[in-house]
């Protein structure tokens, strides 16, 4: 304690002296001073941990005296002493950007919490989540050893998340890395577990979890209101940590009321997923339901570009025929007209928003030096997306609703994982660039680390070619060609990519609010 320094001002102070001698034999530094122009002087002087300072003291006030010491140092800690207890006393010193205050007489002991409370606590806070996270540690490892269906995969990637955004607030660096290993650990034993339920699922021969195609028909459609505005948010390539750190955002002016997830569909990407959302429909089933609309991997053009008809189809298909709107933000010129023509949107039952942006940020941090530094791990890439988020047209629009009665539903199409090892394939000219999946004839892989289908139609995926094979590149793994093999391992390796089987990429959110 002997490097922290605390300024204290009172005009009493000759009668805190035992509490200065007390926290002197603390280890406490205490200049003391008993007035705020010696303060305010002491501060230019000096630099200091923690500032307490008398409200009454006559001359300046500590009112006044406050906003000098902070035009100094606009991180400096200021605890407020004082006799009034009055409530506009105490607005006026929280609203002037107080850290804490006390009310006169104070005890040493009291001097002793706030200071632990300033100084010491995320210290004293990031021990006790590292301690409780090595509590936890041997259950989770448990858990990832015998984890055996889907809703108990949901919740231990639902505690992997906490534990990371726990660690990382708390800057428990150490243990961060303990639990970056279980995490490795659980998408080892997931891929193991899609690997042998996927299929299963997709054929109906086990119950499976709400996945893409059944993400409206399960949990957007029962949750529409008949006399509200329902507002469905469709944020591409969203993980479950991404929304996390964008949900407290969001509680501050809609009312939150569920958390879900649901499991994105094979390959885990926009062609496919989104698709799939919005046919309510497996891609082989919508080939053949719009097989002038689908486009495979090969085909030239856009493969999301009918996304408003396979809505509407859907809506007339489950008897849920309403006046609706479907509205695509792809630039910074469509997310203003949104701000701009927001509340034209109330006459409408459903609107459905796809923002596309996080996805366009994976992309742009695989291909642009500065933002593979500004979003280097993990971590960083949760706070851009929550940046992009706080300050985004998206953001401004729906502030616009806050104040209206509606009914709101956030969710996104797949994940997203960070690759580190490469895995080589070949293929001919018509295989897939993909990263995380391909689909080809001819492919040549190494079958421990892929999950296959030689016949797609077995997972209701269009098979362009009659003897087209899909692989799936499992955990943090990516597709490589041989050709110039190091450069582009170099070149891809630690970068955000989708399509493939992790719990990043398939385990993503749904979430529902209301006006508060």
């Amino acid at each position: 304690m002997s490097n922290i320094k605390i300024l204290w001002a009172d005009d009493e102070i000759d009668l805190l002296k035992p509490q200065i001698m007390f926290l002197q034999t603390k280890g406490y530094d205490v200049t003391a001073v008993s007035n705020g122009h010696d303060a305010i002087e002491q501060a230019r002087e000096q630099s200091f941990d923690v500032v307490f300072l008398d409200e009454s003291m006559p001359g300046i006030t500590g009112l006044e005296t406050l906003p000098r010491i902070k035009a100094i140092n606009n991180n400096l800690p200021v605890v407020m002493i004082t006799k009034n207890e009055a409530e506009n006393v105490m607005e006026s010193a929280i609203g002037a950007q107080i850290t804490d205050y006390l009310i006169k007489p104070v005890n040493p002991n009291q001097v002793l919490l706030t200071l632990k409370k300033i100084i010491d606590s995320q210290r004293l806070v990031s021990a006790a989540t590292t301690s409780k996270y090595q509590q936890e540690f041997m259950k989770i490892f448990a858990d990832i050893q015998s984890t055996s269906d889907y809703h108990e995969w949901i919740e231990l990637y639902k505690k992997l998340v906490y534990w990371e955004l726990e660690l990382e607030s708390n800057q428990a660096i150490e243990m961060r890395e303990v639990l970056a290993n279980q995490k490795a650990d659980a998408n080892t034993e997931f891929c193991k577990f899609i690997v042998k339920n996927y299929a299963d699922w997709i054929q109906g021969k086990q119950k499976a979890p709400t996945m893409s195609h059944t993400l409206f028909r399960n949990k957007i459609f029962p949750k529409l209101e008949a006399n509200v505005p329902n507002f469905v948010i469709v944020i591409d390539n969203l993980r479950f940590d991404q929304w996390k750190i964008i949900q407290p955002i969001i509680s501050e002016c809609f009312r939150f009321l569920q958390e879900d997830t649901f499991f994105s569909i094979l390959p885990t990407s926009t062609h496919y997923s989104r698709n799939a959302i919005f046919a309510g429909l497996m891609p082989l089933d919508i080939e053949k339901r719009f097989p002038h609309l689908w486009k495979n991997d090969v085909d030239e053009g856009g493969k999301n570009l009918y996304e408003d008809d396979f809505l509407a189809d859907q809506l007339r298909r489950t008897g849920n025929d309403m006046k609706y709107k479907y509205i695509k933000i792809t630039n910074n010129n469509d997310g203003n007209s949104l701000v701009d023509n927001i509340t034209n949107l109330l006459t409408n039952q459903l609107n459905v928003i796809v923002y596309n942006f996080v996805d366009m940020l994976s992309h742009a941090r695989t291909e642009m030096e500065v933002l593979k530094e500004l979003a280097s791990d993990e971590a960083a890439y949760r706070s851009i997306t929550r940046s992009w988020f706080l300050h985004s047209p998206l953001w401004q629009a729906l502030r616009r609703l806050e104040d209206r009665k509606i009914n709101l539903i956030f969710t996104t199409d797949h994940g997203t994982v960070r690759v580190q090892r490469p895995s080589k394939v070949v293929g001919d000219r018509e295989t897939t660039s993909n990263l995380r999946y391909k689909h080809g004839r001819n492919l040549q892989y190494n079958n421990k680390e892929v999950l296959e289908f030689r016949r797609p139609s077995d997972v209701k995926l269009p098979t362009p070619n009659v003897s087209s094979t899909f692989i799936f590149a499992k955990e943090d793994t990516f597709f490589a060609y041989p050709n110039n093999y190091n450069y582009y391992v170099n070149y891809f390796r630690n970068t955000f990519q989708h399509g493939g089987i992790s719990l990043e990429e398939i385990i993503v959110p749904i979430a529902h609010f209301s006006s508060k």
